[in-house]
This record gives C-alpha cells, structure tokens and sequence, in this order.
C-alpha cells in the first residue's frame, strides 16, 4: 500500500490531492516529503471569511510537519494560492491540515499533545524530535480547543483547595468538578485570595452557580466567605483530609515539644524515630510497628496522651447522624481542652469555630466524591515535578488543564491513543 493511500484513508483533505512521496534528508536522518496539490477546479477558501473563492496565484512552497511514521519525520508541502476576496481582499488561502503560520499540522499537534500527558514536554520533543516550544503550542492549542468546547452545565459538587507551585508561597486556587459520575479540573487562579475565588463564580455564571448542591473546601478564611456569598444555598463541607492533616500537626507539635523536653532531661532516646508511628492509623501499622506502639502507650508521655487522643477521634467520622456526631464532637474538644495540650486547644477551638460546616460532612455523604479534591491535588503536584517547575503561570496553567481537565477532543481526530 502506497504511503499516500494511507493518508488518503487516514488524513482526507477536501478540495486537496496527495502526490507521491518521495525521500528527502540524509542517510542517516530520512524524511519523507509528500507533496499536496489543489484538486482541479476547486475553488480557495478565503482565510479571513472561509468563503470559497478565486485563487490566482501561488506562494512559495511551505512544508507542514506530520505525524512521524515508523520514527520517520513527515512532511506536507503546499505552495499556498493567494485569493481574491470582495469582503476580505487579497488574502492567503486557508488549508484544512493548519491554521496561520502553524508549521505543524493539527494531526501532529494532538498527537504531541497526547504524548504530553504521559512524558514532559521536554522528554516529548526529544522522542520526536521536534523542540519544546512545538510541544508546548500543541498542548496550549488542545487546551483552548478544549476550553472553548466543553460543557459546564450539570455541575452539582465542587471542591476547592489551594496548590503551592513556586518558591516564595506563590499559590495556586485549584476549583475540581466532584461528582460522582464526572471528575475533573474547572478553573485555575493566580493566588488563593477571595478575589481569586470569585473570579471563578463570574466564569461560571449565575445560573449555573446556584445550581450547586455542595462544596468540599479547608478551612482558608477566604474560601468560606466567597462560599458564604456566592453559593448560599449549597451545602459548604469541610474536607476530611484537611481535618485529619490538622489533628496530624497537633500530634506531631506535641511530641517535638516533648522530645526537647526529655534532651534536656537525658532521656532522648525514648521517642526516637516515632513520628510516623504516632501519625499512622492503627490499622495500617506492620507487624513490628504494633509491638514498640503498645510498648510507648505504657509509657505516662504527654505524646501518648496526643495518639489517644487522636485515635479517639477516628471514631467522629463513623458516626451517620449528624446530631449523634455533634455530641461526640463536643464531648471531644471538651476532653481536649481539658488535656493540657496546647496544640490540641488550639484544634479543639477550630473545630468549635467550623462545627456547623464540619457536621455538614455527615448530611453530604455518599453525595459527592469526597476524597477526590484531594486526589487530584496529588496528580497536581506530580505534574509540577514532571515538568521540574513551570516557567511562568500561563505555563502551569496550560500544564494542569491539559494534565486533570477532562478536556474534549474532536471527533475527526485520527491519531487517537485510548
């Protein structure tokens, strides 16, 4: 089978025929060279009205990047035919294969695109050799496609948690779609300030914001005011993980303090490399981790009076019953204000603070993917690592829609990898 026969059935260009392709480039670095004439008696498409129209005259030929066969660089050549538009003028004619000044066809922009989610951008140019600038306008061009073709209508539960993603705490606000049938990035913010959170309420509009039935956030001041204004009518729960990485701190803060305490006391050794023992969940400790925790626990430590504490507190998110669940919540932060833990006092009155949005945990359940917010924030950051840093916000920002926004593609898309 001819090379231009595959493209014929993989990559028709209406109005347009393949030539033959012929061999260009060196020994050791081959190219294939196809060249595309206009069908006989087609008219131009006008570039700046994409009407049909008289074409008079031709440019210099200008080749157009394909998608690499068995490794091999393709090229698509085209001398473009100038066109006599009424509306437009003299204009260039546009090509069904690109757009403007692209030097790549739209063929190899999504195929770099999607090779971009498994690879960096940098690994992705190497493997086709192409430059990383070509990559990234692939993935900045599949992105505003996608941006600009998807739909945000059905959007009942969201999540919103903040992304650390340059030195200096430069943040990023991160709003997640956590429905249980769709999951996926909506919008991306310079910084995490109320300002940020709102600009996100304009994008989505206000019809579609009052259709939110719930919110899944920490415990950031300026997400619960934008939430409280916004989007008063949905149902603001406060993140479990957000929660338990609060009680973590608490636990860990007191066994440091403690740790100090016995240095200067001579007796150093007994909380040596416990941090992680302490911080586990009672079920998730091996088998030898089990024998040394029931050891420390005999032991009369202000950090084992932390663990009991914080193991008592698993027992909060059991509860179905949202009033059940307040009782237990009281009688908890009362026992902890009573420990003489600083740490744990300061815990026990945030959680006072935030107890309406905490209990609301209970009366969303099963109604949203919880754990999702912070799923995706994980994905974040191993996409922050794999590009090792993003130049500047616009990169990071292409880099996260491309990498978590579920983004559509189009249907004529051949080199589609599943």
């Amino acid at each position: 089978m001819h090379i231009e026969s595959i493209l014929r059935r993989l990559h028709p260009v209406p109005g347009f025929v393949y030539g033959k392709a012929r061999w260009s480039g060196t020994d050791r670095c081959p190219q294939l060279w196809v060249p595309i004439h206009a069908r006989k008696g087609s008219d131009a498409i006008c570039s700046g009205c994409f009407k049909k129209r008289p074409g008079y005259d031709s440019l210099t030929t200008r080749q157009f990047a394909f998608v690499p066969l068995w490794a091999i660089p393709v090229w698509l050549a085209y001398a473009m035919r100038r066109v006599d538009c009424k509306r437009c003028g003299v204009t260039v004619e546009a090509v069904p294969w690109a757009s403007g000044k692209m030097q790549t066809t739209y063929a190899l922009t999504w195929f770099l695109a999607s090779w971009a989610k498994v690879l960096s951008w940098k690994e992705t140019a190497r493997r086709f050799r192409t430059s990383w600038d070509t990559v990234y306008r692939s993935v900045e061009h599949t992105v505003r496609w996608g941006l600009e073709h998807r739909n945000l209508d059905g959007v009942r539960s969201i999540g919103v948690d903040e992304l650390s993603w340059k030195v200096g705490q430069k943040y990023l606000t991160l709003v997640y779609q956590i429905d249980l049938g769709c999951r996926r990035l909506l919008w991306i913010g310079e910084n995490r300030t109320a300002k940020t959170f709102n600009r996100f309420f304009d994008m989505l509009g206000e019809q579609r914001s009052k259709a939110i039935e719930f919110i899944a956030s920490d415990m950031w001041k300026a997400f619960l005011s934008v939430v409280a204004k916004r989007a008063s009518s949905a149902v603001h729960v406060l993140d479990r993980f957000h929660v338990s990485q609060l009680l973590s701190k608490a636990v860990d803060t007191v066994r440091r303090q403690e740790v100090r305490q016995l240095r200067a006391a001579g007796r150093h050794p007994l909380l040596t490399k416990t941090r992680w023992l302490l911080l586990k969940l009672k079920r998730n400790l091996t088998r030898r981790e089990r024998p040394r925790l029931r050891d420390l626990v005999s032991i009369n430590l202000k950090t084992v009076r932390a663990y009991l504490l914080k193991e008592q507190f698993q027992h909060f998110w059991k509860y179905a019953s949202p009033t059940w669940a307040g009782k237990f919540l009281d009688q908890w932060t009362t026992m902890a204000m009573r420990s003489r833990l600083e740490p744990f006092k300061v815990f026990a009155r945030t959680l006072r603070r935030h107890r309406p949005l905490l209990l609301n945990w209970f009366r969303a359940r099963h109604a949203f993917a919880a754990g999702a917010t912070e799923g995706f924030n994980n994905k974040a950051r191993i996409t922050t690592r794999k590009a090792y840093g993003f130049r500047t916000y616009q990169h990071a920002e292409i880099a996260l829609y491309h990498a978590l926004g579920n983004l559509p593609e189009p249907d004529w898309l051949t080199h589609r990898f599943c």
